[in-house]
């Protein structure tokens, strides 16, 4: 009887150890996918600040959209052609808040930063929460779409 209560013991053990483990293999994944789709929402704003539409474009969906305080959505090309012409001048940021949800190859960022921008003429240090919608490819997160309001 002790033998077959030690069998048990030592096969459902086993048994934790291995969901445990598994487990712990997700959230590391988890966290590690949450600290990419940081990392790439940072580098974003980073690089409209620099100017820099080629990284941008590395980062950023083909069809991405940028939807702007004032409900305007942008084409990415459209967007870009204002970086460059300096209607759009990002000069820098503060982040105030972020959050990230991820679900499989699909994550949400929602950031509040305060932004000091030139955006059509009107310069400001704009209190800007955006809502950015990614996917995971080939092992990268790449921004789908922004949308913008103030907080």
């Amino acid at each position: 009887m002790k033998n077959i209560r030690l069998f048990f013991l030592i096969i459902s053990t086993q048994f934790v150890s291995k969901a445990t483990a598994q487990r712990t293999m997700e959230t590391d994944q988890l966290d590690n996918d949450k600290s990419q789709v940081l990392e790439v929402t940072r580098q974003l704003t980073q690089l409209m600040i620099e100017r820099n539409t080629v990284e941008l474009n590395k980062i950023l969906d083909i069809h991405f959209t940028l939807t702007h305080i004032t409900g305007y959505i942008q084409s990415k090309k459209e967007w870009f052609s204002e970086i460059a012409s300096e209607r759009m001048k990002y000069y820098s940021y503060k982040e105030v808040k972020t959050s990230v949800s991820i679900n499989g190859s699909k994550a949400s960022f929602i950031g509040q930063n305060l932004l000091d921008a030139r955006i059509w003429g009107s310069r400001n240090n704009w209190r800007l929460q955006q809502v950015m919608q990614l996917e995971k490819r080939n092992g990268k997160w790449i921004v789908l779409n922004s949308v913008a309001t103030t907080f």
